[in-house]
């Protein structure tokens, strides 16, 4: 089911974040990058203070800092200056350029500028790789800015040669904790792995006694170079096309197997990626995580009598939404409304592949959806629970029920970054978070109480 639009042309509060802002997200996952905008200072402290807010972390984002002169004769000098500058001051190993709407409305053409500015400081020393990616906010959303971006690293840097044991891993956008947990999982199984990004570190760091202009952390550029040589790619996101894919690109180009899978939340979800594991490893799945799973099962067993039932409205990035609605779906929960902005097209066939064999019928499905629109259904669907970022706060506040918070944005709580979603131990987490506030609801609405369950 899809949303039917209007003939005209209105957002009230956005369901999605622009497309440059995931890209620079996806930047910051890489060794040594600074995110560099071509597009105007405005563009680069929206970003840098809706990152900060939920990441808790100073992120630094360069710009090319263009005004209306730059919009009538072109951004090239700018760009070229710019990217002097964050050489000299950064002292990066690469800076990762994302355009934005002023830059792609006026058609500056970015990859020509880059070749003048290859020419033109042929010799220096201590300059950093360069990539690029074109990420128009009218023409997409965050998640495919990041994927673009992550795609066009590939392209732009990934080498061939003989074939090596190492087996690529691109988890998509997920929270610092799901990057050191999938770390650990690969490590585990004995795979020797190169994952892109890596958020673990570069936005979920220690303190420090001084400030580190460029942190350290993130998937190494030389890893990146040689993924064109790794014998398998895994890659989550079952709404994912072949453009914007990496692992479609390294099949392509490298002729590497690409495994897709939807994002292992939940026990199903995350037993085709073990199973996954188990095949490339040769390995049988490492007890830790079968003790976890049989941990998990009996927590289900414990709690299904309190969220047996109740009803959900799940909303934000399409395959986080695919990911939560097969979670709460095989806790007993119903989706009555799967939403999200983007618009692949997909979300519908890939919430069905995994709640099919569940759900007596299947939730109402839309993308392309904005909050206004999203309050309006909510109204007459009589959700429980609402299942999202902080954007949803709103009509979690109106409608007097929990939200559960997930995902990106994360702005009236600390600790976003930290979220765990993803395996065994990140559907515990979540199912105890949601049976909890199922139960807090319950508590706080009776007449008299109880400290008792």
């Amino acid at each position: 089911m899809s949303k039917n639009h209007p003939n005209y042309v209105s957002t009230t509060n956005a369901c999605k974040l622009c497309r440059p802002l995931g890209a620079c997200l996806a930047f910051k996952g890489i060794e040594g990058t600074v995110p560099y905008l071509h597009g105007s200072q405005g563009c680069a402290t929206y970003m840098r203070r809706y990152i900060i807010s939920h990441y808790n972390e100073p992120i630094d984002i360069a710009s090319s800092s263009l005004s209306e002169k730059h919009a009538v004769y072109g951004g090239g000098p700018n760009l070229k200056l710019g990217l002097t500058n964050v050489a000299e001051k950064y002292r990066p190993r690469m800076i990762g350029i994302a355009t934005t709407c002023l830059t792609e409305t006026i058609g500056d053409d970015v990859g020509m500028y880059l070749q003048e500015y290859a020419k033109d400081t042929a010799g220096s020393k201590g300059l950093p790789d360069i990539v690029n990616v074109s990420t128009p906010s009218y023409a997409g959303t965050h998640m495919e800015g990041f994927h673009g971006a992550i795609d066009q690293v590939i392209e732009q840097m990934a080498e061939g040669g003989p074939q090596n044991r190492t087996v690529n891993l691109l988890p998509g956008f997920v929270s610092s904790a799901d990057y050191r947990l999938l770390r650990e999982i690969m490590d585990d199984f004995g795979l020797d792995c190169t994952m892109l990004p890596d958020l673990s570190d570069t936005m979920d760091g220690p303190a420090m006694l001084e400030y580190e202009k460029v942190p350290a952390g993130g998937t190494p550029l030389a890893a990146i170079k040689a993924m064109g040589r790794s014998r398998a790619t895994i890659e989550f996101g079952r709404t994912l096309g072949r453009k914007g894919s990496g692992g479609f690109r390294l099949r392509k180009k490298f002729n590497i197997d690409d495994h897709r899978l939807g994002m292992p939340i939940g026990i199903e979800e995350t037993d085709r990626f073990f199973d996954l594991l188990c095949s490339l490893s040769g390995r049988p799945v490492p007890e830790k995580y079968v003790a976890e799973r049989g941990r998990l099962v009996d927590a289900y067993v414990d709690g299904h009598k309190y969220v047996f039932g109740k009803k959900a409205i799940i909303y934000g990035e399409e395959d986080l939404v695919v990911g939560m609605s097969a979670f709460l779906a095989e806790i007993g929960i119903f989706p009555i409304l799967c939403a999200s902005g983007g618009t692949s097209g997909r979300l519908a066939e890939a919430i069905a592949a995994v709640t099919a064999d569940i759900l007596p019928r299947q939730p109402e499905i839309h993308e392309g959806m904005d909050f206004f629109d999203i309050s309006e259904m909510a109204e007459t669907l009589a959700p429980d629970l609402i299942v999202g970022h902080s954007k949803g706060y709103p009509l979690a506040r109106k409608l007097n029920i929990p939200l559960i918070r997930v995902g990106f944005p994360i702005h009236d709580r600390v600790g976003g970054q930290r979220i765990l979603h993803l395996g065994y131990s990140g559907a515990q987490r979540l199912f105890d978070t949601v049976t909890n506030a199922v139960i807090a609801k319950k508590q706080a609405d009776s007449r008299v109480g109880y400290s008792y369950m």
